[in-house]
């Protein structure tokens, strides 16, 4: 029994392997999405009967989703929706990719859906609340006026942290006030970049970039990143989060505000200030269209607690 398990196993492995190639070759995705996928694989393959069923029985994934979405194994709590149903879709793709292989005979990802997707409204600041964030980082020592062209950018612009830092200087048009953004699934995109952005940006590259720019010791390619550490290498997306953190915390706002808060913020302002919905979508680098939908149910909230406050028969 131990021996079949252990063949079982082996084949298992295999077929997540395979599945991870198939992935990066055939459907090109990032390396971040990739990580996902074998994080998610492989803890199912080290799951209790995995190893020896998993071929033969979708009730073998199910029961699998069924502990991850309690406490248990080593849990305190409940995997959240959001991941669950990410590691249900993983799961998916692998079984169905095993069926179209031939490396099992039933298309066993026919028989267990993705549990549902939460609609949760993700958390935006007031336009006075982002005034208020960007003021408090201050201009005074070159790091602080890095800080400031950083979350200008991000506001202006709805990037993500990590296309934010991955920008390089060939990215950045101060002349057309455009930025090159490369977003998830490498695609592309050319986003506006607002007159106040734009004005601390060129504070940063001729006051600040040039002195921490020549601390490395080889040439860069592209023109070298847009935001650099004081050591002359790129900004890390660790950094610039905890950054954005205490400046928040600094403003007075609430915990939670994050770099995506300054995304979510971009969008539902852009909506709430009369912006199509694609237009939306574009910038933000939105493969589909839900997605951006989202804000739309966002700012009607926004509407109606206005509402609620100023109507007087409200």
């Amino acid at each position: 029994m131990a021996g079949a398990a252990a063949v079982a196993g082996e084949r298992l492995q295999g077929a997540i392997k395979e599945f991870l190639v198939h992935l990066r070759v055939e459907r090109g995705l990032s390396d971040a999405t990739l990580r996902a996928y074998r994080t998610d694989l492989l803890d199912f393959a080290a799951s209790r009967g995995a190893a020896t069923e998993w071929d033969a029985s979708a009730d073998v994934a199910i029961r699998y989703l069924g502990m991850l979405g309690s406490p248990g194994r080593g849990r305190r709590t409940a995997l959240r929706p959001t991941t669950l149903r990410r590691r249900a879709a993983s799961l998916r793709g692998f079984y169905r990719f095993c069926f179209s292989e031939g490396r099992i005979g039933l298309d066993l990802a026919a028989h267990f859906d993705l549990p549902r997707q939460p609609r949760l409204l993700p958390e935006v600041l007031t336009v006075e609340e982002v005034d208020g964030l960007l003021s408090t980082r201050t201009a005074d020592t070159p790091v602080g006026l890095r800080d400031r062209a950083l979350l200008e950018l991000l506001y202006a612009c709805g990037l993500r942290i990590s296309e934010a830092v991955g920008l390089d200087r060939d990215d950045l048009s101060l002349e057309d006030g455009l930025a090159r953004v490369i977003g998830k699934g490498d695609r592309e995109r050319q986003v506006p970049v607002g007159e106040v952005a734009l004005g601390w940006l060129r504070r940063y590259i001729d006051e600040v970039r040039p002195a921490w720019l020549a601390l490395w010791p080889e040439p860069r390619a592209h023109g070298g990143p847009v935001f650099l550490s004081i050591r002359g290498d790129r900004l890390d997306r660790r950094r610039a989060w905890e950054m954005l953190v205490a400046t928040a915390r600094l403003a007075g706002l609430q915990d939670g505000v994050s770099p995506h808060t300054l995304r979510h913020s971009f969008a539902t302002h852009l909506l709430e200030g009369g912006a199509d919905l694609r237009i939306v979508q574009e910038l933000l680098g939105h493969a589909n269209i839900s997605t951006t939908q989202l804000y739309t149910h966002l700012t009607g909230e926004r509407i109606k607690d206005v509402y609620a406050r100023a109507h007087p028969r409200a």
